[in-house]
């Protein structure tokens, strides 16, 4: 943006023989590109946001076949714009962007957490999570618990109460979407929706949350609906019987063109291995080191760990 005025002051206050430089005009061309590209990116994120169903995000295959088109027509936008005149740290940016797209057509097309893993519509987080991000994929209404303060404020609780009454349509549309067969993915998840009763039933004793009988609602009904999800789920557990991951090559390309990291499946394993291979070495080393002392004891119990750690 700043380069943009930048453009826009030289028009004005440059003598004309300076602003019909080559490098005048090299500057502007560069700035309005990178400027789309700013655009583009709002429009972009505007668009990664589902519509919502019922007031929770909208993942059903129907309404992601709706909006394939308009997805391809983005793509093709950002590769139309023009980078060759650009700085490097902006070249950056476009591909981080790039990247961005590339993560989506790899859900679309391949992961569909959506429908094949069920911890996807797990909707309370009680904690941070130690990445930039969740681990695994989530939905884009979570109820980040760890980030209210309780007692609630009247922002606040306007807030908490529209992400926890997004719950119990999100799980009837899980319903809807869950249709995959990774069995792994699925016995997992179960576990995953079950803690989010538990956690729901223990936002109910936090300060202030007794006191008022709307939310009390909105929790209760939410916790009614996880658990008919478990069941359901639990039912059709039955039926999976397929692998999880999704192969190689699958998990190459999102390395390279969403991850952005210049290495192959197995290049990760050669890696792993190599550093599996360096811990041993350190291992083996540290005890040639200390040959001639007694061996541990092991530790058989909490007590004994405690009081070897105060020890030390």
């Amino acid at each position: 943006m700043f380069k943009l005025l930048w453009c826009f002051l030289l028009m004005f206050l440059v003598s004309p023989s300076l602003w019909s430089s080559s490098r005048a005009e090299s500057a502007c061309v560069s700035a309005g590109n990178y400027n789309d590209l700013l655009l583009f990116f709002q429009e972009w994120r505007s668009f990664e946001t589902p519509p919502l169903r019922m007031g929770a995000p909208d993942y059903t295959e129907a309404t992601f076949k709706k909006r394939l088109p308009i997805f391809k027509k983005l793509k093709s936008k950002l590769n139309s714009i023009d980078t060759s005149h650009w700085q490097v740290n902006q070249k950056v940016d476009w591909t981080i962007v790039q990247a961005e797209l590339n993560g989506f057509d790899f859900n679309y097309r391949i992961l569909k957490p959506w429908s094949r893993d069920p911890a996807f519509y797990v909707s309370v987080w009680t904690e941070q999570s130690d990445v930039p991000a969740h681990e695994g994929p989530t939905h884009h209404r979570t109820t980040e618990l760890w980030k209210y303060t309780f007692p609630l404020t009247a922002e606040q609780k306007s807030k908490f109460q529209v992400d926890l009454k997004a719950i119990k349509p999100l799980n009837e549309q899980a319903k809807l979407n869950l249709n995959g067969n990774a069995k792994d993915l699925w016995i997992a998840g179960i576990r995953n929706i079950q803690n989010q009763t538990e956690d729901l039933k223990e936002i109910l004793n936090l300060p202030g949350i007794s006191e008022d009988e709307n939310l009390v609602d909105i929790i209760h009904s939410a916790i009614e609906s996880t658990n008919d999800l478990v069941v359901w789920l639990k039912k059709e557990s039955l039926k999976k019987s397929g692998p999880s991951g999704i192969g190689k090559e699958n998990y190459t390309w999102f390395l390279k063109n969403v991850l952005l990291v210049p290495m192959t499946w197995e290049d990760e394993v050669m890696l792993l291995k190599t550093q599996l291979s360096r811990a041993w070495a350190t291992l083996k080393l540290e005890e040639h080191h200390n040959k001639l002392l007694p061996e541990l004891n092991e530790v058989e119990s909490n007590e004994a760990y405690n009081l070897l750690a105060k020890m030390r």
